[in-house]
């Protein structure tokens, strides 16, 4: 299984610009790591640690599931989300978080 701080240490370096149209902020709750993921169509930053009072998407997961998304591109299904496995404000934005980042 991949390190969660070392999937964000590289997530600036696999966005892909221009899929965003309007700025984006996420907030990460992995396990024990907490993470601040601010996006604009051009850039991406990466911040420990809740940084902002509201961010647009809140995603609360474990490990291993945070990995299968981000780094396998397999989405949480139905039954994920009843069970608690994985707790977020936004479904859809979610979803479309395996197309802003290049596997």
């Amino acid at each position: 299984m991949a390190d969660v701080r070392e999937i964000f240490e590289r997530m600036q370096d696999h966005y892909r610009p221009g899929v965003l149209t309007a700025p984006r902020t996420y907030y990460f709750s992995v396990g024990d790591h907490k993470y601040t993921v601010k996006l604009t169509p051009t850039a991406c930053t990466v911040e420990p640690g809740r940084t902002l009072d509201k961010a647009d998407v809140v995603l609360k997961t474990t490990p291993a599931l945070f990995e299968k998304m981000v780094v396998k591109g397999k989405m949480p299904g139905p039954l994920d989300i009843a069970r608690g496995r994985i707790k977020t404000n936004d479904p859809a934005a979610l979803k479309q978080l395996r197309d802003l980042f290049v596997p």
